[in-house]
């Protein structure tokens, strides 16, 4: 479990199959070079979910309030299969940091800023 430079919010490109999917007529379906957002980060099992990527159908029982039926939704990916999107040429890009010094209020106070490796550009 290490630091995620992923973030909620993003924009991140899926770098990898995932294995055993099927599509309702039982043909094997990927993921592979979808792209979406964020949804959330799961830091202590190290999966993020991701808008319209790795769908998966739930087979819910009705109660009170809540109505019953087939309901599809994202799973968590693992965060090693996706790749954050540079914001310029709109390509998989690695993460870096880039630490700056601020003044403010007679103390000075360093920001990590995330880079995109591809471009060089702030994220």
């Amino acid at each position: 479990m290490g630091k995620t430079r992923i973030k909620k919010g993003d924009l991140v490109q899926v770098i990898t199959r995932v294995r055993g999917r099927r599509n309702d007529d039982g043909t094997k379906t990927s993921d592979l070079g979808k792209q979406g957002k964020v949804l959330e980060v799961l830091a202590e099992t190290d999966r993020v979910l991701v808008e319209g990527v790795n769908r998966i159908k739930r087979h819910t029982k009705a109660g009170p309030g809540v109505e019953g039926g087939i309901v599809e939704r994202e799973a968590p990916i693992h965060i090693s299969n996706v790749q954050l999107v540079d914001p310029e040429t709109k390509k998989p890009t690695r993460v870096g940091i880039r630490t700056e010094q601020v003044e403010r209020d007679g103390r000075t106070k360093t920001n990590r800023i995330r880079v995109a490796k591809r471009s060089g550009k702030d994220i």
